[in-house]
């Protein structure tokens, strides 16, 4: 499949409701700050093109400047997209992207942010979690994350415990901290829709412990297996060495795949998101306040080292995070 391209005149001008107008104008308007005049594009694949075409009726609200890119499907999240698709980000003010899998870990994102585009990334959404976590006011939202982001720059280490069974050593020396808010008007800021955490990239190498994905698995999950049996992951030396449970195998595969560098714990997040629940979804799931998240892979991104095109988060329930000393969540509560 190659790349459609839809212009303004090309995307069906359906009526929306007004709670699909009122989501698509807080996303514009407070996410964004889409101003008229400026250029939009809209990036999508197959099975996510009826929300990609949603969010472009809703960008022609702010502005006629409007272009909708159906690429095919991507083999990962993380997975660099098509030449044209990232031309074509690097050249818009603001890019929405409604995708299966996540472009957020992508060279193509990284430099339409650096060209100054302001990006929302969507992967894996789907249309009620749209209605109902998008609808938002993030002031609360983004304080929190803020709070949380400088607690976790100020920090050496961290240790993540959890009843499931996690218990995992990080290094953070001399990595900072990020805040995703919902809030992303200024030039060239990025971040996820739904929103709502706090997230550093570990150092290389020095991770180590046991990690149990309880509440979300960093592969799709078969048959909402992680509602049964947890994914359960050896770290040594910085690197996921064993995995067993629910969609190991399809984990294994990206491993063998994509090399070691697949296996890199590449980052610590916290969820800030009260809008969000426990889905099984992990775009959502680990917004969920008083969660935490470890992803694999790329963490080039997000201030790490590792460079390649795979990253994928899994979701924990219930932890305690202790950053410094410091007590950033107990048993799934807040602390801070």
């Amino acid at each position: 499949m190659t790349v459609l391209e839809l212009g303004s005149d090309a995307i069906e001008p359906r009526p929306l409701e007004a709670d699909q107008a009122q989501m698509l104008d807080a996303v514009m308007r407070q996410s964004l700050g889409v101003r008229s005049g400026e250029r939009v594009l809209v990036v999508t694949d197959p099975p996510k093109r009826p929300l990609g075409e949603l969010f472009a009726r809703g960008a022609l609200r702010a502005t006629p400047n409007v272009q909708l890119l159906l690429m095919p499907e991507a083999p990962d999240h993380g997975s660099e997209p098509p030449a044209r698709v990232a031309e074509a980000m690097a050249e818009a003010d603001v890019c929405f992207l409604p995708t299966s899998k996540s472009l957020s870990h992508t060279h193509a994102r990284r430099n339409a942010s650096a060209a100054g585009a302001r990006v929302a990334s969507m992967p894996s959404i789907t249309y009620e979690m749209a209605m109902r976590t998008l609808r938002v006011d993030y002031g609360d939202i983004a304080r929190m994350s803020q709070a949380l982001a400088a607690l976790l720059t100020a920090a050496d280490s961290v240790r993540l415990t959890a009843p499931g069974g996690t218990d995992l050593y990080l290094d953070l020396h001399g990595r900072r901290g990020f805040a995703d808010t919902g809030v992303f008007t200024a030039p060239g800021a990025f971040g996820n829709l739904p929103a709502g955490e706090a997230f550093i990239a570990p150092l290389e190498g020095r991770a180590h412990g046991t990690l149990v994905f309880d509440a979300a698995l960093p592969v799709d999950d078969p048959d909402d297996a992680v509602s049964v049996a947890s994914m359960v992951v050896d770290v040594r030396d910085g690197l996921a060495r064993s995995v067993t449970g629910p969609g190991a195998q399809d984990l294994q595969a990206v491993f063998d795949r994509l090399g070691d560098d697949a296996r890199n714990i590449a980052e610590l997040g916290i969820g800030t998101n009260p809008a969000t629940r426990i889905s099984g979804n992990v775009l959502e799931c680990e917004k969920v306040v008083g969660t935490a998240h470890v992803a694999l892979g790329n963490s080039l991104h997000i201030g790490g080292a590792t460079d390649v095109p795979f990253h994928s988060d899994g979701v924990i329930n219930r932890p305690t995070i202790l950053a410094g000393g410091i007590s950033l969540i107990e048993d799934g509560r807040l602390a801070v």
